[in-house]
């Protein structure tokens, strides 16, 4: 467990990086999928809710150190989309395209959701302007994390014997 635990960390903390490095290089890239949240969703549902709640708390933290979200909010959303999505697991067949695209379209409205009910609790502490219903960058990168998201668990497949905890 605790080596699935810190591969899908390490793994979401590079793409977390590279992506906002990549978002600096180039300043047209306003919107980019969120692929460190399909890969903590791959583990969350391939290991289960434990798994998926302390890698979604590490991935998170380090997310939090990344961005100008207040400390402890992307640990807070990625803790409970880990417990969340780790509950299916087994429950399903992990076919190639259909459930990676319903369980990554599925935690980016729920990551909306969270952010929307911390806004209501905290106020103007936490920044939720970019994920209004009207605006086009909720139904870019949800567009994009269900476009990437068979990708990515095709990718994430040929690693399972970093990412998967035997039993």
């Amino acid at each position: 467990m605790i080596r699935s635990i810190v591969w899908t960390v390490l793994l979401c903390t590079f793409i977390d990086i590279l992506l906002s490095t990549l978002k600096g290089l180039f300043p047209f890239l306003i919107i980019v999928p969120d692929l460190s949240l399909c890969i903590l969703v791959y583990s969350a549902y391939v290991n289960g809710s434990m798994t998926g709640q302390i890698a979604g708390f590490f991935s998170g933290l380090f997310k939090d150190f990344l961005s100008p979200a207040p400390l402890g909010m992307n640990c807070l959303i990625r803790t409970l989309i880990g417990a969340l999505t780790g509950i299916f697991k087994g429950n399903f067949f992990l076919d190639v395209i259909l459930l990676p695209v319903i369980l990554c379209t599925a935690t980016t409205v729920g990551k909306v959701l969270i952010t929307f009910l911390l806004h209501l609790i905290m106020g103007s502490n936490v920044p939720v302007q970019m994920y209004s219903l009207l605006s086009n960058v909720l139904w870019i990168e949800l567009g994009l994390n269900a476009f990437f998201a068979p990708l990515l668990f095709l990718l994430l497949k040929k690693f399972k014997f970093l990412l998967v905890t035997r039993r």
